[in-house]
């Protein structure tokens, strides 16, 4: 009887040890299905986290870009210049300035932009595209020099309606005088001998230097200089 006392207690106690055991089974397989839905969750996280990285760095670089479409826009939309360049028109599309509005007046040539700006004091008020003296390599120093002296100089008495350079073989219309009486001038393109405008000359106006020294502009930028420019104002002469 006690034997077989024994022996139930024995069969109870493996039962109970079975049990054990396999409810231990159970809670590993579940903690392994957790560790596995736990990582699965987190590599859809990681990868969720990595589409939103692409997709706002493409939002950022689309941003920039159209941004910097929009400030181009309104660079061209704001600047007056008028492109391309028709050396029969003015250079701008407002208006030119009444010299009589203006203070401390005075005109500024650069020479490497093709450039020649109307001043008020340190402010530019009207921008003429032009083309100075063609440049050359100096003996003496080895640097590239133009045709057209550097310095600072003023408006002559000395101006016209055209004038043919017989040696040159070249002429020009409206004339005003900048230096040395009546040699340096700002003045129109070129003409013929026949007192057409020499095109294949024209064209290159500021775009690239051209002349024998003088300042070529514009037919009408040519124009309203030799009529408003009054003598003894101060003209600025680059290579710039």
């Amino acid at each position: 009887m006690e034997k077989r006392s024994e022996s139930i207690k024995r069969r109870r106690q493996e039962k109970l040890a079975n049990i054990k055991f396999r409810k231990i089974d159970i809670l590993i397989l579940i903690m392994t299905l957790f560790g596995l839905l736990g990582y699965r969750h987190c590599m859809h996280v990681a990868d969720h986290h990595q589409i939103v990285i692409e997709q706002q760095a493409k939002a950022r670089v689309a941003k920039i870009a159209k941004e910097k479409a929009a400030a181009a826009k309104k660079r061209a939309a704001k600047s007056v210049m008028r492109t391309p360049i028709n050396w029969k028109e003015s250079s701008e599309k407002v208006p030119y300035p009444n010299l009589n509005n203006v203070k401390n007046f005075w005109i500024k040539v650069a020479l490497l932009k093709n450039r020649t700006y109307l001043m008020s004091g340190n402010k530019v008020i009207y921008t003429m595209y032009c083309s100075g003296g063609l440049f050359h390599k100096d003996p003496n120093t080895g640097k590239m020099v133009s045709d057209t002296p550097t310095g600072t100089y003023q408006i002559q008495p000395e101006r016209g309606q055209s004038f043919f350079n017989n040696s040159l073989n070249e002429g020009a219309n409206y004339w005003v005088s900048w230096k040395d009486n009546g040699v340096y001038l700002f003045h129109t393109v070129p003409t013929k001998k026949d007192g057409s405008y020499n095109v294949s000359e024209a064209e290159k106006l500021g775009k690239q230097p051209a002349s024998h020294g003088c300042i070529r502009l514009s037919v009408p930028d040519a124009k309203w200089m030799m009529q408003n420019l009054k003598v003894g104002t101060k003209v600025v002469v680059q290579n710039d």
